[in-house]
């Protein structure tokens, strides 16, 4: 229960990612490892929360480079209703598209459906409308269904 309420917090706060390891400790004691993936300018608030919500008495911190691809969320129209689809491009290739899962849940429930029909659905939808995407993301503007 504690992890699940540090993790709101945390995200709340503005990391970028938070997960947990099972570990081994000393005298052979079961551990969490809480990693945390943040902005610089987060860290000293975030350190605060674990200190304030946790056990522990010390933290390692370590810097590292991020890359990421651009992304644009995109209406599209499947047969269950409107799934936004998350784009990501590295310039104007698109190397992934996912629908988004929270607008993908409420479709299946309110039509009765699985998860992974109206997933397939929308990707489908999106390989019948991958040109307009294309399009619509080279012009960096939305389109609306009809």
């Amino acid at each position: 229960q504690v992890y699940g309420y540090l993790m709101e917090k945390i995200l709340a706060a503005g990391a970028l990612d938070i997960f947990y390891t099972p570990v081994q400790m000393k005298k052979n004691r079961p551990g969490i490892l809480l990693t945390v993936l943040s902005p610089k300018e987060k860290v000293d608030k975030l350190t605060g929360i674990i200190f304030t919500e946790t056990s522990t008495i010390g933290l390692r911190y370590y810097e590292t480079e991020r890359r990421t691809l651009a992304r644009e969320t995109i209406p599209l129209l499947t047969d269950y209703g409107t799934v936004r689809l998350k784009v990501a491009t590295d310039g104007a290739i698109i190397v992934n598209a996912m629908p988004e899962y929270e607008d993908c849940s409420k479709l299946a429930r309110e039509a009765g459906v699985s998860l992974a029909v109206v997933q397939a659905s929308a990707m489908s939808a999106f390989k019948q409308q991958r040109e307009l995407v294309e399009k619509t993301i080279k012009e960096g503007r939305y389109y609306e269904h009809q």
